[in-house]
């Protein structure tokens, strides 16, 4: 049966009736609303999940409520929580502790939080040790191949550079260094290499490789100022005259490079590096003083979520001798960084230095490091 037909009402009789439901809809909408729960915060998320293991205040629990003797970490250690950006966190609580290297016994979340969830959890961890004094581990950005960094590290690098045209030479340092203190690091470069030279044999001009240690070099770097996206440090470098400068393997005299270093986070994974300084020569004779600048540009990005980091970047360098007529001697350095192992803190860089003038007196150089940053773990580990 067909339902009995209405006649229409009219609408001014319609127009109160519909606005009246608008409202009660809207009403019931909002109360709807006011009745889901908020999404749980990072603190109950921690005690939840993690705090049977890593205790209430982040110190660890103790091994007889935890079942297990490996070693925790303190998390109100700002030494220890400020080093590492919060995505690598993130990471190793979504994936599990294998997948960087570390124990089995810190479970993969992944299933059971999202990323979302955990990165909320890592932001509240970050903050038992939060003591302003240490710069965030956001800001320690990929390392140049010739571009000085801001931030104070905990690192050995191997460096080495090659000259594409003849006579050979290639040129090698091992650098050191180390943080003290929140804010300060400490260095030291031992520099060795080797080149041909020409000789005198029975059959004419020839060539031999000859090696030797360079000038080594001690440096005091200090962060000046930080915030949550830029660093500022000051340092001076002081340089010995330890090479055999006869041979080509030293400038012969001491030098000093003051300079200042800054860094800076872009959106969307990019950033930026910049080095202003001078180098002053004790002996105007033997080395000239010179005034440099060199600034780095470049992205992170990352083989899947959390995977191998991959940082391109394009370094502009520019130099002048500090005598009169003098001209600008600019290069540029295309590059590429990337990590070696799960744990991240072996990385390898190789790039191009190619000189833009003076390009009749200067050649093409391959550069290349590798690099371990040893606060992280052993040469050895999580790969």
């Amino acid at each position: 049966m067909s339902a009995p037909h209405r006649p229409p009402q009219p609408r001014s009789c319609r127009a109160p009736a519909t606005l009246a439901g608008l409202l009660l809809a809207l009403a019931a909408s909002a109360g709807a609303e006011a009745a889901v729960d908020p999404p749980p915060s990072g603190k109950t998320l921690y005690q939840s999940a993690c705090a049977s293991c890593h205790g209430p205040g982040g110190r660890g629990a103790p091994p007889s409520l935890r079942g297990f003797e490996d070693p925790l970490p303190d998390f109100t250690d700002s030494s220890f929580v400020s080093r590492e950006p919060e995505w690598d966190w993130t990471g190793i609580a979504f994936e599990g502790g294998p997948s960087r290297g570390f124990s089995e016994m810190m479970p993969a979340f992944g299933g059971v939080l999202t990323v979302g969830e955990l990165a909320t959890v890592v932001e509240y961890i970050k903050g038992f040790g939060a003591d302003a004094a240490w710069p965030r581990g956001e800001l320690n950005l990929p390392r140049p191949l010739v571009t000085g960094k801001a931030f104070p590290e905990d690192e050995a690098v191997l460096a080495t550079q090659v000259d594409t045209k003849a006579p050979g030479r290639i040129a090698s340092k091992l650098v050191y260094e180390q943080r003290f203190g929140a804010r300060n690091q400490w260095e030291i470069v031992v520099p060795f290499g080797w080149h041909e030279v020409p000789v005198t044999d029975g059959s004419g001009q020839a060539t031999s490789w000859t090696s030797s240690m360079g000038d080594i070099a001690v440096s005091l770097k200090r962060d000046v100022y930080h915030d949550r996206d830029s660093i500022v440090s000051v340092a001076g470098e002081l340089f010995l005259p330890t090479g055999d400068d006869e041979r080509g393997f030293g400038r012969g005299t001491a030098l000093f490079e003051p300079y200042i270093a800054y860094g800076q986070i872009l959106p969307a994974g990019f950033f930026l590096q910049s080095q202003l300084g001078l180098e002053l020569s004790f002996d105007e004779d033997k080395a000239k003083n010179e005034a440099l600048f060199r600034n780095a540009i470049g992205w992170t990005g990352q083989s899947g979520q959390f995977g191998r980091a991959w940082s391109p970047m394009l370094e502009l360098l520019v130099g002048r001798d500090l005598v009169a007529g003098e001209d600008f001697v600019f290069d540029v350095v295309p590059q590429m960084q990337v990590t070696l192992n799960k744990r991240q803190h072996i990385m390898a860089n190789v790039g191009v230095r190619l000189p833009l003038n003076k390009r009749d007196e200067r050649d093409a150089q391959v550069l290349f490091y590798v690099l371990w940053d040893w606060f992280d773990g052993t040469l050895y580990e999580g790969w």
